[in-house]
């Protein structure tokens, strides 16, 4: 079945083509995502799920009680206040000083954490489980998926780069994640091409030493240092 896109903020909202991918579970960073999408404005749980859906969940993917909870460990901490009560008790919240002074204190000072939790890439692992044609077209669908999210990315990028989402600073740190979507997405495309066409998994020379010129010059330089010796 071929991948499906949905309108986002990113324009690109993509639904993986089989399997799940397990959200993160770091209520740290998630945090610092939430505060950051306050940074923007006032929102309530609801639409700050939203939100962050759009802007963040193909990279950092949060469930509502998730969002919900930090939510609440975050005005406990007084890095958020309640802004305004709409119908139904539903709760706006604003970033607070202190709020803001944490976020940026995460971007410049905080260590990244540069974990690469992929289904993907975990299931390469396990590659010689898999008969060779269900191989082929797993690795076929995965080269398809990323190529296309890959595209997708570089047309919301065109469209930032024509001006259509304005210039303010939260455009401009879009477009540089944006890039970062397409180059990752081409990479990961490249290797799903290279994993399927070179025949690593069948090759059955796979892993032998050459013998060609490069060889038999080490054995003739082996026997000429061996020869100097004798003499």
């Amino acid at each position: 079945m071929p991948c499906q896109d949905a309108v986002s903020r990113w324009g690109i909202t993509r639904r993986s083509t089989g399997g799940t991918q397990e959200p993160r579970e770091s209520s740290v960073s998630l945090r610092h995502g939430l505060l950051g999408l306050l940074a923007e404005g006032p929102a309530s749980g609801y639409d700050l799920a939203g939100r962050f859906q759009e802007a963040l969940g193909q990279v950092w993917p949060a469930q509502h009680p998730q969002i919900y909870a930090e939510l609440a460990r975050l005005a406990e901490a007084g890095m958020i206040e309640v802004d305004s009560v709409g119908a139904r008790g539903r709760k706006a919240y604003r970033i607070t000083d202190a709020g803001l002074a944490e976020v940026r204190r995460w971007l410049t000072e905080g260590e990244v954490d540069h974990t690469f939790r992929m289904e993907t890439l975990m299931r390469a692992f396990f590659y010689w489980l898999m008969e060779p044609a269900d191989l082929e077209a797993h690795l076929a669908r995965e080269e398809r998926f990323f190529a296309e999210t890959a595209a997708a990315f570089r047309g919301y990028a065109d469209r930032k780069d024509r001006g259509e989402f304005g210039a303010g600073p939260q455009t401009r740190a879009l477009r540089i994640a944006a890039e970062a979507g397409v180059r990752v997405n081409e990479a990961l495309a490249e290797w799903a091409r290279w994993a399927r066409e070179s025949g690593v998994m069948t090759d059955p020379d796979f892993g032998t030493p050459a013998a060609g010129p490069a060889a038999q010059g080490g054995g003739d330089a082996a026997d000429s240092r061996g020869g100097s010796a004798q003499g």
